[in-house]
């Protein structure tokens, strides 16, 4: 029988507490039937202990206790000795358990009442709106006259995209070029194409969480190595750790998962001794390589240089035949704008673009004629989003410096939020309890392969301190009670 952890129950149950009618036990009760009515939880599934499940949701374990107790009698749990309480439902046994990532995007209330702190997606830019209404008929021109389907993309953006890389020293073809909808779509159709379940896939622990779902519903094997110290780890762990993997694990890894330049969800960027031994790494083992580079048009630089090249990938020096680069410029130009794409060798576009015909066709048109505009923006787009969130970043670190004296982190290299670490606090009990209280956060665990870094919060800044100084008081407040 599947087992669902405590820690992936608790991201799933997001708002059960204030939804509903009842007392706690029947909104918990309803919360999990729910689940096992859509199929969210397969049928099957045994459920956390009353003690694990009343820890990760901060309430009394009476409550979960008498919430079982409900299910039981209406006949959706099943108590089996020795093996737990089993929810009964229709879903199949093996079916992933997803963990309600886009919760941020779909569960939210608008209500006044709420500090939503659970995504750090930015709002767009003012030249996304300018690009869409430059457009003309003559943008569409020839376009107009086949059926509009452009399974590869359209060539003036796989062109677009190529001379990006050239521009940063990195020879690449438009026939490398795969565009898809955002980098999120990239990432599962490299997984749906290159991993089998069972297959072995190291990632970095923590990792984006868009990729770790992908890669479970695969079935894929996670593999987790260095930490989310800068570089990865005191002296370069990850790629050390990855050297004594391949060296005495019976299975060599299908593919390894990198963010090495402005990682999700610490924000660090590795030094160029950390990258020099990861190429090393990689090379000598001969192992294919994933680089997910979404967010690296969100470094935060020194100041000094606001208009500099396209990162280069880590990749950019080892066989084409064996990495993927993925991109999008829907992290630095509007989220809205569903723009991503693929850097590999022919055969492994080819590859994709055939899962991907299976699942949309192709991008929309219009989307990627406004993208070819904007990349004509790119140096004047960096240069504003990296003084907007420098500024916001160093509020958020003297708000949180100043509230909360105790808490640690390691000032990011960019991207659009702080990884904080809360000495003595589960947070997922505290994100469980903050939401009662109309703060919606995300914890550490969400980003771990093993579920782990239990002590450590993301807080987005991207959207200036305004939600995080309102959330703050109830988020001490909640670390506390939250402390074990």
């Amino acid at each position: 029988m599947a087992r669902i952890a405590s820690t992936r129950l608790s991201r799933l149950l997001t708002g059960w507490s204030s939804e509903g009618a009842g007392p706690l036990p029947r909104r918990l009760a309803d919360a999990l039937r729910e689940l096992a009515e859509r199929g969210d939880v397969p049928g099957g599934s045994v459920l956390p202990s009353q003690r694990e499940l009343a820890l990760v949701l901060g309430v009394s374990r009476s409550t979960v206790t008498a919430a079982y107790g409900l299910l039981e009698g209406e006949g959706w749990l099943e108590s089996v000795r020795g093996s737990g309480s089993r929810l009964r439902g229709s879903g199949a046994l093996d079916r992933y358990v997803a963990e309600g990532r886009l919760v941020s995007f779909n569960a939210r209330s608008g209500g006044s009442g709420t500090a939503d702190l659970s995504s750090g997606a930015l709002p767009g830019l003012g030249a996304v709106g300018e690009a869409v209404g430059a457009l003309t008929h003559g943008d569409l021109g020839a376009l107009l006259g086949d059926d509009g389907y452009h399974p590869y993309g359209i060539p003036a953006l796989r062109e677009g995209i190529a001379a990006y890389y050239r521009a940063a020293g990195v020879a690449t073809e438009a026939g490398q070029i795969l565009v898809t909808s955002g980098s999120q779509q990239a990432v599962w159709l490299v997984v749906q194409a290159l991993v089998e379940p069972g297959d072995t896939v190291v990632v970095e622990n923590p990792t984006y969480r868009g990729a770790l779902e992908a890669l479970r519903a695969r079935g894929a094997r996670l593999v987790p190595v260095g930490g989310d110290e800068p570089d990865g780890g005191a002296g370069g762990t990850g790629s050390a750790e990855l050297r004594r993997l391949c060296a005495h694990a019976h299975g060599r890894p299908r593919l390894v998962y990198l963010q090495p330049t402005v990682h999700n969800p610490t924000g660090r960027t590795l030094g160029g001794a950390a990258r020099r031994e990861w190429q090393r790494v990689l090379a000598d083992q001969e192992l294919f390589t994933v680089e997910d580079t979404a967010c690296a048009e969100l470094a935060l630089g020194d100041g000094e240089n606001e208009e500099a090249d396209a990162p280069v990938p880590l990749v950019a020096d080892l066989p084409m035949a064996s990495t993927v680069t993925v991109g999008t410029l829907s992290k630095l130009f509007w989220g809205g704008l569903r723009v991503g794409w693929v850097r590999s060798s022919p055969q492994v576009v080819a590859r994709l673009a055939k899962i991907k015909t299976s699942v949309d066709l192709a991008c929309s048109v219009v989307d990627q004629l406004v993208a070819v505009r904007l990349l004509d923006r790119l140096p004047e787009a960096r240069a504003r989003r990296r003084a907007e969130l420098r500024g916001q970043r160093d509020a958020a670190e003297a708000l949180v410096r100043g509230a909360a004296p105790h808490w640690e982190w390691t000032r990011p290299a960019g991207g659009p939020a702080l990884w904080v670490r809360i000495p003595g606090a589960d947070t997922e009990a505290l994100a469980q309890l903050a939401r009662r209280q109309g703060v919606s956060v995300v914890p550490g665990a969400a980003f771990s392969p093993v579920d782990g870094f239990r002590d450590r919060l993301r807080l987005p800044y991207a959207h200036g301190t305004e939600a995080l100084a309102a959330a703050l008081p109830t988020l001490l407040e909640c670390a506390e009670r939250a402390a074990g």
